[in-house]
């Protein structure tokens, strides 16, 4: 309870919507473990060795211990036993795991062994592994002294990083607005950071990196979330109305590379979450960000006469609601001025 007690107030920092009735620790599995044992041993799929009892899995030299010499039961068996829950109990149709590359072997025995016991039906069970995160010197990222970099002292430091980079921009802006906007730019800049690249691959951390307003970081789309709404307070302070419903024309080449970005949304998201790659929708929301800044050094928008203007506000709308609903997939959040 200590443990969970702590996570959740790490979730809730870092606006994870998760909550304690989400989760089922190993340990809530323990009474289902003798059952998986029995019913693999009257079936063909495991065999005695050592005295413990273990299942083969082809093309994979080392057995997967159902059950242990002494009677005991390990990780393998857990999981066994977490498939049938989730697929007999909770009607689970897809198993996403998150979980380290190094585990890849064990998972891949695991959904073989419930697959031949039939206990996966129709529902399919995916790895999606992660690398590591390393430090400058391409070692796991520690402290200099050595230990594991615990996150909250990390999300201190992102917070308090984002908050003095919001007030070097905005000064004006009151405290209490600054870090509201420090949070949702430093806690956001922790995670697209981490979302940003495949997920199979390695990464070295860097504050500087990825609380950067240049190239591909959260506060570089957050900041052109905020351009593009400032547009429509500027607007409103010259009492330009601005007709959601306004049909958007195309002509400018810088507007019709713009839309076509905007189509792609759609497809962009169905692909993160058939590949399980958030980085698709990382390098989309970038690129759709970059569309925008150059349709807007080429196209007046406030100053442009009807319909013109009521076209290309309409535009901008859509696209900073692309970009807020892109970024609300990733869990990050995007302030309305910056």
């Amino acid at each position: 309870q200590v443990t969970r007690d702590y996570i959740q107030s790490i979730y809730s920092r870092m606006d994870v919507l998760l909550e304690s009735g989400d989760e089922r620790g190993e340990s809530s599995y323990n009474s289902l473990l003798n059952d998986v044992a029995r019913d693999l041993k009257s079936t063909s799929i495991v065999t005695e060795s050592e005295g413990a009892t273990v299942a083969f899995v082809d093309g994979y030299e080392a057995p997967l211990i159902v059950q242990k010499s002494d009677g005991g039961f390990g990780y393998a068996t857990t999981d066994l036993a977490a498939i049938r829950h989730r697929v007999g109990t909770l009607n689970a149709d897809r198993v996403i795991y998150v979980v380290g590359t190094p585990q890849s072997q064990h998972f891949q025995q695991v959904f073989a062994i419930a697959r031949k016991a039939g206990w996966t039906k129709d529902a399919s069970f995916e790895h999606a592994a992660f690398g590591s995160v390393l430090g400058d010197d391409g070692k796991i990222f520690r402290t200099r002294a050595g230990g594991t970099v615990k996150l909250a002292d990390l999300l201190d430091e992102a917070e308090t990083r984002a908050f003095d980079l919001v007030t070097a921009k905005t000064p004006d802006l009151p405290e209490l607005e600054r870090k509201s906007i420090a949070h949702d730019v430093g806690i956001g800049a922790v995670k697209y950071f981490d979302l940003l690249r495949d997920r199979l691959g390695d990464y070295k951390f860097s504050f500087d990196a990825m609380l950067s307003m240049d190239g591909n970081t959260a506060p570089y789309l957050q900041y052109a979330h905020a351009r593009i709404r400032s547009i429509f307070r500027k607007a409103e302070s010259s009492s330009i109305s601005f007709d959601k419903s306004a049909l958007i024309q195309l002509n400018d080449p810088t507007e019709i590379a713009l839309a076509k970005t905007l189509l792609r949304f759609g497809e962009t998201v169905e692909g993160v979450a058939r590949e399980l790659k958030p980085h698709f929708l990382c390098t989309y929301l970038y690129e759709l960000s970059g569309k925008f800044s150059t349709f807007y050094e080429a196209c007046p928008v406030i100053q442009s006469d009807e319909p013109t203007r009521s076209s290309r506000l309409a535009l901008c709308d859509l696209t900073a609601r692309t970009i807020a609903k892109g970024l609300d997939l990733l869990g990050i959040g995007h302030p309305e001025r910056m």
